[in-house]
């Protein structure tokens, strides 16, 4: 149900499980917990907003006669360019069929064929293995979930409640004699009073998604970023894979078409990447890769890329035309009909297409139980680093993660031993004051979005790199110093997250002396014979 707020200088409000996001990672575990556990979840906005309700493709699964667990492995690991860990990649892919049996289950209804579930095919996949419903598979999940867990009397939401940071043992208890180092909740700030209320749980698991609003243009909502990997970073827990962004090849080009998607599934079912007809109209992606448009999405992101500046293109086309209407209108109902609302009739003319970012591969460093560094949190989705993506997502992979490494948090915290927590200090708000200033915040913002397009993009350089970490090492003081001296806001927290963020990109493209999967680097063209993680310790930088 959803939690009305709590009054203002409200005590310490004490839960079972504190989930962070309501993306599919976060009611998935909600969902999947036992229901005598008292369940918070905080969520920045309302509980439909975040990125899972935009995935559009739909959720890889090994569910045909003619395919097998190995090939999806092994599709996996050669679009994560030779870093995928293989346990994670098992244990991910072996958990699929039945995470799908859950959702269907929970209610959701995926589009079927003759019967049995309609599979289509993307960028990446040998088979037909992606289980969606029509072309807004995130949106029917999300939906599906969001009615389960307001009909759940031991889950309460609190919307526009935006993390601030973790509640640690050595920080923030009461108790100085804590016997160990633990997360014992999250402080957060509730717009709608004006305040930030402790919530403390033994248990605290983040799902609070990428950070794709790092960049000038993305795929991604306005809640996106990176929250909860600023968040563990600062509370000491380490990060990898940062510098591995994912662009995801065709976002609508068009001025009114704020972050809209074009699926990937539109390649898979025969979409064809052309030039401008002022350039000849030409299909360019043979000449890239021999997959064509099925290449994976590193691959065509920098395909588009390189033929956008090779010919001064604001955009390309993606043309799905020689398809019927009605096969359209069944697999692409909403492209079909966002399209048709700008003047775009897909049925007759090309798509107009750009890369944008989309997908955080990197994050906080989990295991198999979805288990961080720091006892008593989990990081589950887009947020964590399980090892799953490598140096490069497979298409339809995410949503998937999401609910396998659910359940294996889930599984880890019933079966942990319970934890008496110590009392913790409430947020201190004595030496701050309302800033004059509020255009500072817009104007960092926009500034660092601007600067990590330009060289922290599709292609790098160390010169590029290197001009992006000066700036953002006098942003991030600049940031600070007002965070510190400032009542809070919501964009003030975001922005404080965003230059974290930008930071751990920045820092762990520079130690790849490669290219490789998404981070391609024109200064190391070349791959190196060993894959090896990209693995910050803030620890070991505290040292430095």
């Amino acid at each position: 149900m959803t939690q009305p707020p709590p009054p203002a200088g409200a005590a310490t409000l004490a839960f079972d499980v504190l989930i962070v996001g309501s993306g599919l990672a976060g009611l998935a575990t909600a969902l999947l917990l036992p229901s005598h556990l008292r369940i918070a979840i905080l969520t920045k906005r309302t509980i439909e907003d975040g990125s899972s309700g935009w995935a559009q493709g739909g959720i890889a699964a090994v569910l045909a006669a003619d395919d097998s667990f190995q090939a999806h492995i092994d599709d996996t690991l050669v679009a994560g360019a030779g870093l995928c860990d293989l346990a994670a990649t098992r244990f991910t892919v072996e958990n699929a069929p039945a995470a799908i049996d859950w959702l269907r289950q929970m209610g959701t209804r995926f589009t079927l064929h003759e019967g049995g579930l309609h599979l289509t095919r993307e960028g990446g996949h040998s088979h037909r293995r992606i289980v969606h419903a029509a072309d807004a598979t995130g949106a029917a999940v999300q939906q599906t979930l969001i009615e389960r867990v307001r009909a759940a009397p031991n889950i309460h939401v609190f919307q526009t409640h935006n993390l601030v940071d973790l509640i640690l043992s050595d920080r923030h208890a009461t108790t100085p004699t804590w016997p160990s180092r633990r997360c014992l909740g999250a402080y957060a700030f509730d717009e709608s009073a004006d305040e930030v209320q402790a919530f403390v749980a033994p248990h605290t698991v983040l799902c609070t998604g990428g950070a794709g609003k790092v960049y000038l243009y993305t795929s991604n909502p306005d809640t996106a970023t990176g929250d909860g990997i600023a968040a563990a970073w600062r509370a000491g827990c380490r990060v990898a894979n940062m510098e591995f962004i994912q662009f995801h090849p065709t976002c609508l080009y068009h001025p009114k078409a704020k972050s809209f998607l074009i699926s990937e599934a539109v390649r898979g079912e025969g979409g064809r990447l052309l030039l401008p007809a002022a350039h000849g109209g030409r299909r360019f992606m043979p000449d890239h890769d021999p997959r064509a448009e099925l290449a994976p999405r590193d691959v065509v992101a920098r395909a588009i890329d390189f033929e956008m500046k090779k010919h001064g293109l604001d955009c390309v086309y993606l043309d799905i035309s020689h398809q019927s209407p009605a096969f359209l209108q069944e697999h692409f109902p909403n492209i079909l009909a966002r399209c048709a609302e700008l003047g775009i009739d897909i049925t007759r003319e090309p798509i107009p297409v750009v890369p944008a970012a989309h997908y955080t591969c990197g994050g906080v460093l989990t295991d198999l139980r979805a288990r961080t560094d720091l006892a008593g949190l989990y990081a589950v989705g887009e947020a964590s680093c399980t090892g799953l993506h490598g140096a490069n997502r497979l298409a339809s992979n995410s949503l998937l993660e999401c609910l396998v490494f659910a359940r294996a948090a889930v599984d880890d915290i019933v079966a942990a031993p319970t934890t008496a927590l110590p009392p913790v200090r409430p947020w201190d708000t004595s030496r701050v004051s309302d800033a004059d200033e509020q255009v500072v915040i817009a104007h960092n913002w926009d500034e660092l979005r601007r600067f990590m397009w330009d060289y922290v993009g599709i292609v790098r350089t160390d010169k590029r790199l290197e001009r992006a970490a000066r700036r953002i090492a006098l942003l991030r003081t600049e940031i600070l110093e007002f965070y510190r001296s400032f009542h809070l806001t919501r964009d003030l927290l975001e922005l404080r997250n965003l230059v974290e963020v930008a930071d751990l990109i920045v820092r762990s493209a520079q130690a790849r002396h490669e290219s490789r999967g998404l981070h391609y680097s024109l200064d190391h063209p070349h791959t190196l014979a060993e894959a090896r993680p990209t693995v910050l310790d803030p620890a070991a930088r505290a040292r430095s």
